[in-house]
């Protein structure tokens, strides 16, 4: 016989029958073999069904009545309520949806199992040690007024010691402007790649083609070499070079290939001509 969820406690208890073991639940009331039928036919969920409640019964009802028992009926208790806690248990893990019972029963690895009872236990505790701690603290009411007149003489003026000139150097340590950063161990920038781009482009309209040692011959440092290398990169992208090489770590010819501007050079020598 099924009944709703009504306010009785969440129990499990023997009915007066002795030859059928009985259970008697908010949501199940009748044999506890029809009971595992619904829970294992997914009509009734196993999470629902209070294994621990129902195991101190049966044991409370085998001391009273041992001799009337069989070993073929504890037998079958004690392994029906082993498949009951696996089911509980697989429900209880985060996990895809089950298709069949077989998934439910098989899907879950029992070092899985043991590690996450572990959790839920030290998170039972920490529920418990955090209800405490809530219960406590809810008899705690914080006092927002200031002390009694009476009393006020015992308390120390807290702007006894601060003074004019006091507030008046904190102002100022807290306005003053940040030293300037010292910028002496860094290396200035004295070369850049639109300057590089311009030398190459004067260099070549010169003598339209020459080799990288030509090319970077007036450079005094390093860094000139490496920005003047990256700047013929940016000239052969925008394809007004042309770059070839005989082989591996050989000369490097450039030849310029921006007739527009080549003719514009032509053009400005004749006219100054």
């Amino acid at each position: 016989m099924f009944e709703g969820v009504n306010a009785r406690r969440y129990d499990a208890r023997i009915e007066p029958a002795a030859s059928v073991f009985a259970v008697e639940l908010p949501i199940f009331s009748g044999p506890f073999k029809l009971l595992t039928d619904l829970v294992l036919e997914q009509k009734i969920d196993v999470c629902d069904v209070p294994i621990a409640g129902i195991t101190d019964a049966f044991l409370r009802r085998g001391i009273e009545s041992l001799d009337a028992w069989s070993l073929d009926e504890g037998t079958w208790f004690l392994a029906i309520c082993a498949a009951l806690l696996e089911l509980k248990v697989g429900r209880l893990l985060p996990r895809l949806g089950v298709e069949s019972e077989e998934e439910l029963l098989g899907g879950v690895s029992p070092d899985l199992v043991y590690a996450r009872s572990l959790e839920l236990a030290a998170f039972r505790r920490l529920a418990e040690d955090l209800a405490e701690r809530m219960a406590v603290a809810s008899l705690m009411v914080a006092r927002s007024a200031g002390p009694p007149s009476e009393l006020a003489h015992l308390y120390p003026d807290l702007m006894e010691k601060v003074s004019g000139e006091a507030l008046q150097r904190t102002a100022a340590g807290l306005l003053r402007p940040p030293p300037p950063v010292d910028l002496s161990h860094v290396t200035p920038i004295r070369a850049t790649v639109s300057a590089a781009v311009e030398a190459i482009r004067e260099r070549l309209l010169l003598t339209p083609e020459a080799s990288f040692r030509e090319v970077v011959s007036d450079c005094e440092e390093r860094i000139e070499v490496v920005v003047r290398f990256l700047a013929l990169l940016e000239l052969y992208r925008e394809g007004k070079v042309e770059l070839s090489q005989a082989g591996v770590f050989g000369e490097i010819q450039v030849r310029w290939q921006d007739r527009t501007d080549a003719q514009s050079k032509s053009w400005s020598e004749g006219e100054a001509g």
